[in-house]
C-alpha cells in the first residue's frame, strides 16, 4: 500500500487493525497537526472537561464532534463519527479546552449549533474497511476522469474521498463554468455502487490536494503546512520590487504565489522610512531622478537628468538631508555617492589533480 495515501489522512504509515497504533498519527507528519498549548494545565475540580473534539479527515478537511459521556479520547485516536448517511472514520487532533477556542475562532457555538456525534473508537473491522476504502480512491479517480471525458464535460476531477464505511464518496472537481453533471452522477452511482457527492473547489485547493515541487525546489506550501488561502495582490509584488512577470510570479495553481505575502509586512514597515520616489533632488550639477531602491540596505539609486544611463547609489540619510535642504531653497553642489565595491567572481577550483598521483608512493 502506498503510504502517500495515508499521509493525506495524517500519517506516513497505515494503521494496523489489531494493534494499538500508539505511534501512528502522533508524530507531526501532516499539515493538520495541532499543538495543544493547554495540555499541561489542569482544570479546576468543579469543572467538567469540554465534551467536543476536533477530528481530521483527508487533506484539509476538519470538523468538530460531540463526545458521549462514557468515552474518553486522546490525540491520535482513530474514531467512528456520525455521517450522512452511515459513519465516517477520522483521527482526533485536539481534545479538551483548546477545542473550545478553536470552535470560537471558527464561529461555532457548542451550545446552539447542531454538532454531530462521536460513535466509538474504531474497531478492527472499521479500520480494515477504512483501509480498503483508501485503496480504492486512486483507481476510482482515474475511472471518474474517463467517464467525465466521455461525456465531454468541461471539468476536472482532482480528488476522490471515500467515507469510512465505503457507502459514499465525495468527488472534488474544478470547472471554469457551471457544469450539468446529473447524468454523470447516475453513471458514477451505477459504476461504483456508492452514493455520490460532487464538490467544487478552487484552483488553490486543487494544488494543495495534488501537491508538487515549487520553483524554490521545495514541496509547495499549500500541500505541506498552509491551511488558509489569503488573496495575493500585485501590489504585494510591486512593493517588493519584483518583476511583474506572470510566468515567474504564478504558482502551480496559475495564481500569484502565496509566498509573496510572507515578507510583505516587513517591506511595508521598511518603506515607511523612505521618501516619495517622485521627489526630484535638486543640485547644482543637475536634477537627480530616482531609478530604484535597495530597501533593506537603505540605499536609493539616482541619475541626473542630463545623463539618465549613469546611475549612482545614495544613502537614505543623504536623500532625506537633500530633500530638507531643497525645502529651504538650499541647493547643494552634488549628491554624495556611495561606492559599491563589486566582488570579482572567482573560478571554481578543484583540488583533484593539483597534487601528484604518486605522492603516497614510497621512494
Amino acid at each position: 500500500m502506498n503510504n502517500k495515501d495515508y499521509l493525506a489522512r495524517g500519517c506516513c504509515s497505515s494503521p494496523k487493525p489489531f494493534l494499538k497504533n500508539e505511534k501512528v498519527f502522533k508524530h507531526s507528519c501532516n499539515k493538520l497537526d495541532v499543538f495543544d498549548w493547554l495540555k499541561d494545565i489542569d482544570l479546576p475540580k468543579s469543572t467538567k472537561p469540554f465534551d467536543c473534539v476536533e477530528v481530521r479527515f483527508k487533506n484539509c478537511r476538519k470538523d468538530f464532534y460531540r463526545l458521549p459521556e462514557d468515552l474518553e479520547l486522546e490525540i491520535g485516536d482513530i474514531i467512528a463519527v456520525e455521517a450522512n448517511p452511515g459513519h465516517d472514520i477520522g483521527i482526533v487532533t485536539l481534545t479538551g479546552e483548546t477545542v473550545r477556542f478553536q470552535m470560537k475562532k471558527k464561529d461555532i457555538n457548542p451550545l446552539k449549533d447542531e454538532i454531530k456525534k462521536v460513535y466509538r473508537k474504531a474497531k478492527a473491522s472499521d479500520i480494515e474497511k477504512w483501509n480498503s476504502a483508501i485503496e480504492l480512491e486512486n483507481s476510482t479517480m482515474f475511472r471518474a476522469r474517463k467517464i467525465a471525458a466521455d461525456l465531454k464535460l468541461d471539468m476536472k476531477i482532482s480528488d476522490v474521498e471515500f467515507q469510512g464505511d465505503k457507502i459514499k464518496a465525495t468527488f472534488y472537481y474544478t470547472a471554469d463554468e457551471r457544469v450539468d453533471f446529473r447524468e454523470l452522477i447516475k453513471l458514477y452511482a451505477d459504476g461504483f455502487g456508492i452514493r455520490v457527492e460532487m464538490k467544487q473547489i478552487g484552483v488553490r485547493q486543487e494544488a494543495s490536494r495534488l501537491g508538487g515541487i515549487g520553483s524554490c525546489g521545495r514541496e509547495i506550501c499549500c500541500s505541506t503546512w498552509l491551511t488558509d488561502f489569503r488573496s495575493v495582490s500585485t501590489n504585494a509584488a510591486r512593493c517588493q520590487q519584483l518583476s511583474l512577470n506572470t510566468q515567474k510570479l504564478a504558482g502551480q495553481c496559475s495564481k500569484l504565489k502565496c509566498c509573496i505575502n510572507y515578507e510583505y509586512d516587513n517591506y511595508i514597515d521598511a518603506l515607511k522610512d523612505f521618501p516619495n520616489y517622485e521627489i526630484v533632488l535638486k543640485t547644482k550639477k543637475g536634477n537627480a531622478i530616482h531609478q530604484k531602491t535597495d530597501i533593506f540596505k537603505n540605499i536609493m539609486w539616482y541619475s541626473y537628468e542630463n545623463n539618465i544611463g549613469a546611475m549612482f547609489a545614495v544613502s537614505l540619510a543623504t536623500v532625506k538631508k537633500t530633500i530638507e535642504l531643497n525645502s529651504k531653497n538650499i541647493i547643494p553642489e552634488e549628491l554624495e555617492h556611495i561606492v559599491i565595491v563589486k566582488q570579482e567572481d572567482k573560478d571554481f577550483e578543484v583540488g583533484v589533480g593539483e597534487d601528484s598521483l604518486t605522492r603516497f608512493d614510497s621512494k
